[in-house]
């Protein structure tokens, strides 16, 4: 929606992202991404782990499928979308919020790895095309 905060998230894909359809024939996906920040300690000159994120996120129609086909555990991705928080309660009776983001755009990253595109029946051809130069 216009004049919702946009949130990006860099890390790595927890498990293989889990793939199903609404009664209705949606496709949804959902994954979590961890996010795990390092700096460097001044004092003691060596990099240390900072604390880990984990965030469960969703994503609808072509795109959860071409994520779940794409994706895998370990990946490293770049993650965009919408925080969201929602409130349940547990089988025990617990009341519980959790923050998970709505995603609108997910990618691999390539700081550590190379990527081949295959282009989709939507964007004209199911079949590579070697004539897509990138443009830097």
């Amino acid at each position: 929606m216009a004049g919702e905060t946009q949130t990006t998230v860099i890390g790595n894909l927890t498990a293989d992202p889990e793939l199903r359809f609404t009664p209705s024939g949606d496709a949804v996906v959902n994954f979590t991404v961890a996010n795990n920040p390092y700096f460097f300690d001044r004092r003691s000159g060596e990099w240390k782990d900072g604390e880990s994120l984990f965030l469960r996120c969703t994503l609808w129609r072509q795109a959860a499928e071409n994520a779940a086909e794409t994706l895998t555990r370990g990946m490293r991705v770049i993650v965009q979308g919408r925080l969201r928080q929602r409130s349940f309660e547990t089988r025990d009776g617990a009341k519980r919020t959790v923050v998970e983001m709505e995603v609108d755009e997910i990618g691999p990253s390539l700081r550590y790895a190379t990527f081949r595109r295959v282009f989709t029946e939507s964007e004209g051809s199911s079949k590579e095309n070697p004539s897509v130069e990138v443009p830097f």
